[in-house]
């Protein structure tokens, strides 16, 4: 059985993890100076406890103690909630007020990160990967991670100014996906697809440059290892990491669309496609 502990007041200091959630420069402080990450939702929270990261606190608004045997019986059949962690149960103003928007998806929870493996340690042993350079919004992280876990990548790379897979937005558009995927990100940018290609992997990268090659053709004789690299969603990749690809591929767009304007897709569209036909070949 959870532990719950009744609280009536949003400046009980035992809220702490859980207060100013809509101020994303102070959260993402926090998150990273206190090692701590927000899950929202009941089947994002069991995911997370599944993948085996460990609950500080659950915090509850009144109008959803429904969810509170099925927070219960977060990872039965590989490990289950520690029901010595509080369950802090409170008023739903009370909760709203904490965290800035209504809390509708059931519980909030604040889990304890683990430490990143090393990009080497990570890609040993991994044939298909996604690469990321310096995406900044979160829900764009978060929907490329539910992507590539949905679609069988093995594992996902980050650069160093990459936006955070576990910011509350990134695990909440992701649907828990992010504890699906070994992800690691690189200490220097500079020569991180030197590092990659050292170790054996064939380097596409995705450009709406009409002069690109088509992916499926690029996948289509690419043998080994594979990555591909995706980049920020404004400007997209830097011309420093188009000339270290081995190769820059492209998603074929329709004539008639691009004869309208429309000469690309946004990154997580590129990135499903792209993810769909380096895994189904």
């Amino acid at each position: 059985m959870l532990r719950t502990v009744e609280i009536d007041s949003p400046d009980d200091s035992r809220l702490a993890d859980y207060t100013r959630l809509t101020d994303a420069a102070l959260r993402t402080h926090l998150e990273a100076e206190q090692g701590l990450f927000i899950a929202e939702g009941t089947k994002v929270i069991t995911r997370a406890v599944t993948a085996g990261y460990q609950v500080r606190s659950m915090l509850l608004a009144r109008s959803r103690l429904v969810d509170l045997p099925a927070l219960g019986g977060a990872g039965q059949g590989a490990r289950s909630a520690d029901s010595s962690a509080p369950v802090y149960v409170v008023p739903d103003d009370v909760a709203e007020r904490l965290t800035g928007y209504r809390v509708h998806r059931g519980a909030l929870a604040s889990l304890a990160r683990r430490p990143l493996p090393e990009v080497a340690e990570l890609i040993a042993g991994r044939r298909r990967i996604v690469v990321l350079e310096d995406l900044v919004d979160h829900a764009n992280v978060g929907a490329i991670f539910r992507c590539a876990a949905a679609l069988g990548v093995d594992a996902v790379v980050l650069s160093p100014r990459c936006a955070d897979p576990l910011y509350r937005r990134s695990v909440k558009v992701s649907m828990g996906a992010v504890f699906a995927i070994g992800y690691a990100r690189m200490t220097g940018w500079y020569d991180g697809l030197a590092d990659l290609k050292a170790a054996g992997f064939r380097v596409l990268a995705l450009t709406p440059d009409e002069s690109a090659t088509p992916i499926d053709a690029a996948l289509g004789r690419a043998e080994g290892r594979v990555a591909l690299v995706f980049g920020t969603e404004g400007d997209g990749l830097t011309p420093r990491w188009l000339r270290e690809s081995d190769e820059a591929v492209r998603i074929p767009m329709n004539r008639a669309a691009r004869a309208a304007g429309v000469d690309s897709l946004n990154v997580v569209a590129a990135a499903a496609i792209a993810c769909h036909l380096l895994t189904s070949g």
